[in-house]
């Protein structure tokens, strides 16, 4: 199919398949979304105290990621909280995320809203190559930041003011104690903000400009397990409402109904999923 065929078939989607019985969460669904981080963090700090500290590395990569996770639940209010809640996981990522998640929260919407223009500046580095959006990932966070404070508004300076004091939270402890693992953790994120213009945008938007499709999918149950389920970005702003954790039912309506768009989405991995087979991660049927 060509481009604006995609195009349009995907239109005809976000307004045919049902997807509002998907979208609401409870308060108690909505804690244990917040909790998936935990783990993580908790373990990366265990293992940078004793003689094992490198494997604080991947714990921190998957503390990372399911804090992205996370802010992007918020940034979508699909927590089941209020609009002071999802303000409130902001603020706490952002304290232990290091860097204003209500920017990063400013600038996701405005590529919702204008994708593929101007004035999306996230979405931007989908249409870099590898290597380039690699070299400008350390710009990539501070860019964010300016952004948002230029056309964000007074709350939003706001917010983002009271996310930077909370960035000084963790340094000064790291100051005051000298606990290796707080300063260890200092690194690790300001290696994977840096490395975010290309895990977080760059592998689920390459290569779609011309494609039809805004953003590439994915159908490996293993990946999809280990990204918990990071990787249904197609799904995901066809229909931004749908919590994370119900993209893959999401997904498999999508592939019933449309499978000429299941058939024609790029993979974020190119793995053998032959289209038509159960690949789709598990997840528990009771919303």
């Amino acid at each position: 199919m060509t481009g604006p065929e995609l195009r349009a078939l995907a239109r005809t989607a976000t307004r045919t398949i049902p997807w509002r019985d998907l979208a609401p969460m409870s308060r108690g669904e909505g804690i244990v979304e917040c909790l998936h981080p935990v783990p993580w963090l908790v373990g990366s700090w265990i293992v940078a105290s004793g003689p094992w500290w490198p494997l604080a590395v991947p714990c921190a990569f998957m503390f990372f990621l399911t804090a992205l996770r996370l802010n992007h639940e918020a940034i979508h209010h699909n927590l089941g909280f209020g609009a002071r809640g999802h303000q409130i996981v902001l603020h706490g990522l952002s304290l232990t995320m290091l860097g204003s998640n209500h920017a990063i929260a400013w600038n996701h919407l405005e590529h919702h809203r204008h994708i593929g223009t101007e004035r999306d500046h996230e979405g931007a580095c989908g249409r870099m190559s590898w290597r380039a959006v690699l070299a400008y990932g350390p710009r990539f966070p501070l860019d964010n930041h300016r952004n948002a404070w230029r056309g964000g508004g007074p709350a939003i300076r706001r917010r983002m003011t009271v996310d930077l004091a909370l960035n000084a939270v963790i340094p000064l402890a790291a100051l005051a104690t000298g606990w290796f693992a707080l300063a260890q953790h200092i690194a690790l994120m300001l290696v994977a903000q840096c490395l975010t213009a290309f895990f977080a945008v760059w592998i689920t938007h390459q290569g779609c400009d011309e494609h039809g499709l805004v953003a590439r999918t994915q159908r490996a149950r293993w990946v999809n397990f280990l990204t918990y389920n990071m990787f249904f970005h197609l799904e995901h702003h066809l229909f931004p409402g749908v919590p994370v954790k119900r993209l893959p039912r999401l997904a498999e309506r999508l592939d019933r109904a449309f499978p000429e768009i299941a058939g024609a989405a790029k993979r974020v991995v190119a793995w053998p999923d032959p289209f038509g087979r159960a690949a789709i991660a598990a997840e528990p049927r009771a919303s």
